[in-house]
């Protein structure tokens, strides 16, 4: 009997498609990667398990950095799988070459992407032919629902509908090779060509984006701040006062952008506004008119992105994840990755289903309001809800008709965000009366707006919140109640007060904000169905624009700070460069929003897939050809000069693209040849860095050099005397010995120690790159070191702080710390350091875990902190050491046996006695719940009682933190 195989993305979807298909198709049987009835075969991958690769004979091994081998344009793409996912490819493989199974369904994502992962599987599996050569159809799935799968499977697509799909996907992946690859291997091989070796990414739609950020940067850096003065006055009626604030009504638009109705430019003028009108009565005109505001659209998922970040400060990439889960994991929400802000015109049903489940949901704040929707009948046809003209693939982002249970608060608090949206879409507008006041005194207006909430409609859905935004009274704003003036009244202006302000560059970038950006390719589009029309041509795909904006910040040429982005040093020096080879389709974002259209045309079939990757191949190689034949000195740039004079000449040091060198006594000439470079070992100074190197002849320790071997590693960067050349120049100082072995006495009379040496009981300080004993360096107190203390401040890319070292000195162990990298395997890795004894020095101690195996030591485990640490400075690998000794071994193998003992502390909650460790945390949870010490509104969080505070050491713990807290209340029967 031959059978259909369905290739799902992931594997919990592969579960879900097989409980709904169950009731209809009979029950399937388990296997240890598919699922089997008489009719389905069921599998899926796990993301990306094949990816695109230049042929043998085009991909370039030795000298890809050169421009030697540049550009590379292969005339196909070959495939090769993806290493940390073998495994389950050859699964997917083996059951796609069954001789039974004749027919294939695409169950991946209803995306771009889920279409390009299924196609390159089947591709494949079908070796040198290209594809297996058996029927494909497609499931589009906008929800998870049991339901909405079984309806899916009734209204499969054939392979013909998705052609399009399929080749713009294929397109956008291989675009994103030829741009990426060529682009950085020719910006790296430009700017490593004077020595060294500096990683220069780019990337077809990253490198754009990041234009945008560096573009607004510049123009507040260039920004320069004007003063400017309003006039608010304060007027008597009758019926009490209002407020008023002064603008001439013959003004018009200029150049100008800055330039308002209300501003003045002078003080002298706004104090004779104010002096003329005070004391004087004012003629009133008043003009009042109804207005309504409807609720904004549905969310795209850009919008819920931009949103979320707003009111939580959700990054883009966590509101993606948190969408993908509740429609996946949840079935809560609909398919996430969308465009569009509408729904089908058939689907008002389904939004009427969608009402009644959230009538009865247990959402207390929020079942009133859908009662009201269904009792009232808003829930109907509406062009600006329902729409096929505005649905491409996908719809809007609404909740399903399950009820889901058991969020997360972040979960919940996006659920809660999607809910009240679709509720306030079927709702009325909200209506206000809009009453605008003009008092004339003298020659002078004065404007008030007074705006009175009429009819809450939508509103009322988000309650306080939206009414704040309302009834909040500011100086002549919108949202002031007015007092009434009669007919022929005439107020008295009892005050005019000219108030001093000034002009403000344009605000950074928040994720919110750079979303947008990228949603209308740069183009300033404060209105919402404007945007809606512009998306076609934006940066990326919602999708992808959050990984796109954690590419930037992974790479260094973006910061997170609080909610804004702000560009690096290597973000500038990136354009500096782009601009200078006039590469304009990775400056202007506007360009690269052509190509994500034409991507949007091909989807349609409007596109030719040859035409687009032709255009990309002349866009690259153009690319190459610039950077190789650029033949001046220096890239032209908006450069930097420094504060600080030449160490050798006392010229003047400015900026040039490649580095900071010295132009001589007036800053034209060439100076006396010191320059320092501004990219040592692949990392960019700041300018602010350039400047305290240069001031203080030292900085650091700093993070994010690498070798030439490309391996990361930190080190102070110092400006030195070189008398072989007569002149000064910059050196790394890996905070070795030589400081303590040269003799140098070493003042610490003005910090304040970190502790007790653990050695010899000896104040401990910082200094250069380490914490050292006092007496482990000459000082005026005792020349010759006598101690040999001494601890890394970054450790296996791990910066230790202060707070951690004095936590060490004085308990012997620091808290558990996450960013631990070893040298030999190059993962992250954590641990608490411990001061071992036995050993004389800084060690690792990691988290015990209840398992029968010994935990696995890593590289920086057999090697020691201290050890470590140097060795990650200086970014060399790690040498071998010896095993651990063999009793260890067997304890650990053992965490059955009774043979811990509790400090008084810990005795005091669970009594004393031996004990074994996994017993422990069974009796403190007794004790939690016997006491009911669990918080109510968080069951995770344990909250201290008197005896559990000297344990914790804090008021309240989370439940993950149990194991390790009662590890340091637990000796061994050995110890004393």
């Amino acid at each position: 009997m031959t059978k259909t195989l369905v290739i799902a993305e992931k594997p919990s979807v592969a579960q879900d498609i097989v409980r709904a298909l169950t009731p209809a198709y009979g029950k399937f049987d388990k296997h240890e990667d598919h699922f089997e009835n008489e009719q389905f075969v069921v599998t899926s991958a796990v993301g990306h398990l094949v990816e695109i690769q230049a042929p043998e004979e085009f991909d370039v091994k030795r000298g890809k950095w050169s421009f030697a081998n540049l550009p590379v344009i292969p005339p196909r793409f070959d495939l090769k799988p993806v290493d940390k996912t073998k495994s389950r490819l050859n699964a997917v493989v083996k059951q796609a070459k069954r001789k039974d199974v004749t027919q294939l369904i695409n169950a991946c994502d209803a995306g771009r992407e889920g279409e390009l992962i299924f196609r390159l599987i089947e591709q494949y599996a079908g070796g040198a032919k290209g594809g297996l050569g058996k029927p494909i159809q497609r499931l589009w799935l906008q929800s998870m629902t049991p339901q909405a799968i079984r309806e899916g499977f009734e209204k499969l697509r054939s392979e013909q509908q998705m052609q399009g799909l399929a080749d713009a996907a294929r397109s956008r992946s291989e675009a994103d090779w030829l741009v990426g690859i060529n682009g950085t291997r020719a910006m790296t091989a430009f700017n490593s060509r004077d020595g060294g070796f500096f990683l220069t990414t780019v990337g077809r739609v990253q490198t754009p984006t990041l234009s945008l950020v560096v573009d607004r940067e510049d123009k507040i850096r260039k920004f320069v701040s004007r003063d400017y003065w309003e006039v608010h006055g304060t007027f008597d009626a009758q019926a009490g006062q209002y407020l008023g604030k002064w603008f001439n009504p013959q003004w018009k638009k200029t150049e100008d952008a800055e330039a308002k109705a209300d501003r003045v430019w002078s003080a002298a003028e706004a104090q004779a506004i104010a002096a003329a009108v005070k004391g004087k009565p004012a003629t009133v005109t008043e003009e009042s008119k109804p207005t309504t505001q409807a609720s904004p659209l549905l969310f795209d998922l850009t919008s819920l992105q931009r949103e979320a970040n707003g009111k939580f400060g959700f990054s883009a990439k966590t509101t993606l994840a948190l969408a993908q889960s509740l429609y996946e994991r949840h079935k809560a929400l609909t398919y996430p990755r969308t465009d569009s802000r509408a729904l089908p015109e058939d689907y008002v049903p389904v939004a009427k289903q969608t009402f009644e489940m959230l009538a009865h949901s247990g959402m207390r704040h929020l079942e009133p309001f859908a009662q009201q929707a269904i009792g009232a009948g808003y829930v109907r046809p509406s062009k600006r809800i329902f729409d096929n003209s505005k649905v491409s693939d996908h719809f809007a982002i609404i909740p399903t008709t399950q009820a889901p249970s058991g969020l997360s608060e972040a979960e919940q608090k996006l659920y809660d965000l999607v809910v009240r949206r679709f509720m306030a879409v079927f709702f009325p507008s909200a209506e206000y009366q809009v009453t605008t006041r003009i008092s004339k005194v003298e020659q002078h207006h004065f404007k008030t707006e007074g705006k009175v909430l009429v009819k809450p409609g939508w509103l009322a859905i988000y309650g306080k919140e939206a009414a704040n935004e309302v009834e909040d009274a500011k100086e002549g704003d919108k949202g002031q109640p007015l007092v009434a003036v009669q007919p022929g009244e005439q107020p008295r202006t009892s005050d005019a007060q000219p108030k001093g302000l000034k002009t403000k560059p344009p605000a950074r970038y928040s994720e919110a904000t750079l979303l947008g950006a990228m949603e209308s390719a740069g183009k300033q589009i404060d209105d919402e169905e404007l945007r809606s029309a512009m998306q076609e041509k934006g940066l990326g795909t919602p999708a992808t624009r959050a990984a796109i904006i954690e590419g930037l910040l992974t790479e260094k040429y973006m910061l997170r700070e609080g909610r804004e982005l702000i560009p690096t040093a290597k973000a500038f020096q990136l354009m500096t460069l782009l601009r200078g080879l006039e590469v304009d389709e990775l400056c202007r974002a506007d360009l690269t929003g052509e190509w994500e259209y034409k991507l949007s045309q091909m989807e349609k079939g409007a596109l030719s897939r040859a035409a687009f990757m032709q255009e990309i191949a002349a866009m690259t190689e153009r690319m190459v050809k610039k950077a190789k034949e650029y033949d001046r000195d220096t890239i032209p740039g908006d450069y930097a000069t420094l504060a600080t004079p030449c160490p050798n000449c006392g010229g003047i040091v400015k900026e040039n693209y490649r580095r900071y060198a010295c132009t001589g006594v007036h800053g034209t000439s060439e100076g006396c040849g010191f320059s320092f470079t501004k990219s040592p070992a692949g990392r960019t100074f700041e300018t602010a860095e350039a400047e305290q190197l240069l001031r203080d002849r030292r900085i650091g320790p700093l993070e994010g050099f690498r070798s030439k071997a490309g391996w990361p590693f930190v080190a102070e960067v110092g400006i030195v005397r070189d008398e072989e050349a007569g002149n000064f120049k910059l050196e790394f100082d890996f905070g070795d010995d030589k400081d303590e072995e040269s003799g140098e006495i070493v003042d610490f009379s003005h910090q304040h120690s970190l502790g007790a040496c653990p050695k010899c009981g000896a104040p401990v300080f910082e200094h250069g790159a380490n914490y050292v004993c006092a007496k482990a360096v000459p000082t005026p107190q005792q020349a010759v070191p006598s101690c040999d203390f001494k601890s890394g401040q970054i450790i296996l890319q791990q910066p230790i702080e202060r707070e951690q070292m004095g936590k060490l000195l004085a308990t012997g162990k620091t808290d558990l710390l996450e960013k631990f990298v070893s040298n030999r395997t190059r993962r992250a890795f954590k641990a608490f350091l411990v001061w071992d004894k036995e050993a004389g020095k800084v060690n690792f101690e990691f988290e015990q875990r209840e398992s029968k195996y010994p935990a696995r030591k890593t590289a920086a485990a057999k090697t020691g902190a201290a050890g470590a640490a140097r060795t990650s400075a200086a970014a060399k690998k790690a040498p071998a050491a010896k095993k651990a000794p063999a009793a260890k071994k067997t304890a650990a193998r053992k965490p059955a046996a009774a043979n811990y003992r509790p400090d008084a502390a810990l005795a005091a909650v669970i009594g004393d006695g031996a004990v074994a460790r996994t017993e422990v945390v069974k009796k403190v949870w007794d004790y939690v719940k016997a006491h009911n010490l669990q918080d109510p509104k968080d069951k995770r969080v344990i909250v201290a009682d008197a005896k559990l505070l000297p344990v914790f050491g804090k008021d309240r713990i989370n439940m993950f933190e149990l194991t390790g807290i009662v590890g340091q209340h637990l000796h061994s029967q050995g110890e004393a």
